[in-house]
Parts: C-alpha cells; structure tokens; sequence
C-alpha cells in the first residue's frame, strides 16, 4: 500500500526499472517490499536514487559511490522535512544542506546539484492518491503502514500526514518515530503547544533520543520558555555530540540571554562540525 513503485520511481527519475533494480542490488539502499514481493521505494529512496544517478553519470565508481550513499543515508535529517534538503557540489566535495546545516558526507570528487523539493513536488500526486486508497482499507493498516504513509504524505499534504501519524499513534502509543514527527508538523504549523507532549513522551521512553530533545527545544522556543529550550538542546547534545543542529540554537539563546561567552563556545562548535 505505501511506498512508490519501481515504475512509478523510474517515471520521476528518468531511470529504467533495470536501472533501479541494478542500484539496488548493488547495494545502494534497501526498499521494503509489499506482498507480492515487488519493491516498495520511501521517498528517502527516491533521494539517494536521484543522488546515485547523478554520480553514475560523473563515472564516479561503484563502489565509492555506495560508500557515499551509506554515508549520505545515515546523514539525511531526522525528524525534520526531507523535502527542506539541497544537496550541491562545492570545489571536490558534496555538501548537503537543510535549513539550519551544512554538512559533507565526504564522498570525493562528486557532481551533485539538485533540490529535493523539486522531487517532492513530482512526487507529490503519488503521495495524494495513495493516501486516498488508504482511506479505502484503513481497518487493514498497521501502526507501521501509517506511519510510512505519513512520511509520504510529508512532501505533498502536511495535514495528511499528521492525519497519518496520529492513526500510527492509536495502534501503538509508543510510537518514538510517529510522535516526534507528528510533533514537528505541529510545530511547522505554530501548534507548539500540542507538539510538547509528543517530544516529552518520547524523552520520557528514550532518554539519548537525540531528535526528540532537539525538537523539543524547538517546541519550549516557540512557547517563549527559552530557559528550558536550552536544557532541551543540552539534552540533545548529551545523547548526539555531533548534533550541529543544537550547537547552534544554543549560540543564539546564549546570545540572547547576554552570555556571549557560552555563544561563542557553542558557535565554535557548531563550526567544526560544519566547515569542513
């Protein structure tokens, strides 16, 4: 029921239903697959083929190139819109970009130069009519098939989406994934006061839930509690010390707060992980 096709991907793409399924033999990602055994591509997928496309046609070897899309794929933000990403070619490097870093999968000498946005954008009418055959057999999803559905429905239909996790949270409250995402499409639609308790229940269950506290702190901003926003982004810190992310809000708060020592401390930070 959820995820894109082999023949719908290789409509968005340009690439041939041989071609994804050689990517994906040789190992540069792993889609689920429905029923019958076919594959079933998130839009995750989508954007590590686009990215795998690109640095086939800069003859970048395979093997180097599946080194870069492990890499890139543990790196992709999570917990924040996938369709905020860029991910462009700076001198030998590539650097992918979301609205508050920058980073480098330190992939070599690569040609990349797309927004993900775009992407979404095509993707986006697969996105609506698979919600709407959801609806059809929602009694026979899971907490899981919801959840994927959501992260879908992200690119195109916020509402839909949180719609989606809110039915992944009713078959399983302790859903870590479904609430901090629900969570942060609350917080993009200045909701931070019905955000909160999503990210709290995740912190309470999982502690080093770097995400969670990150968001969180993003949430206690918005609710102008920035005493606790920072706790929340030192939280973040503890459980993922290379969570540039939370180096940065940080150096603001402390800014704000008339502390410039601890900004630049946090500032400084943030930069070593970002300028490289």
């Amino acid at each position: 029921m959820t995820g894109y096709t082999t023949v719908e991907v290789a409509r968005l793409l340009g690439l041939s239903p041989a071609q994804i399924r050689s990517y994906t033999r040789a190992g540069f990602l792993s889609p689920a697959r429905a029923a019958r055994g076919e594959l079933r591509f998130s839009f995750q997928d989508l954007v590590l083929l686009r990215a795998a496309k690109g640095l086939m046609a800069a003859r970048i070897p395979a093997a180097k190139i599946r080194g870069s899309l492990r890499r890139l794929k543990q790196q992709l933000p999570r917990g924040r819109a996938l369709s905020e990403l860029r991910i462009t070619a700076e001198g030998h490097r590539v650097v992918a970009r979301d609205e508050a870093i920058a980073w480098n999968p330190e992939s070599g000498q690569l040609v990349l130069d797309f927004d993900v946005a775009t992407l979404a954008q095509r993707a986006a009418p697969l996105a609506r009519r698979r919600a709407a055959a959801a609806r059809r057999v929602e009694e026979d999803l899971d907490a899981e098939q919801w959840f994927a559905l959501g992260l879908e429905l992200e690119v195109s239909e916020a509402d839909e989406a949180r719609d989606a996790y809110r039915r992944a949270l009713e078959l399983d409250p302790h859903h870590a994934d479904a609430h901090v995402n629900l969570g942060r499409l609350l917080v993009e639609a200045d909701r931070a006061e019905e955000a909160e308790p999503h990210f709290r229940a995740v912190v309470a269950a999982h502690p080093g839930h770097a995400t969670a506290w990150f968001n969180l702190g993003i949430a206690l901003e918005d609710r102008r509690r920035p005493n606790e926003a920072v706790k929340a982004y030192e939280q973040a810190i503890v459980a993922d010390r290379r969570l540039a992310d939370a180096y940065f809000n940080l150096a603001r708060l402390y800014e704000q707060a008339g502390k410039p020592a601890a900004a630049l401390r946090n500032l400084s930070k943030y930069r070593l992980l970002t300028d490289r």
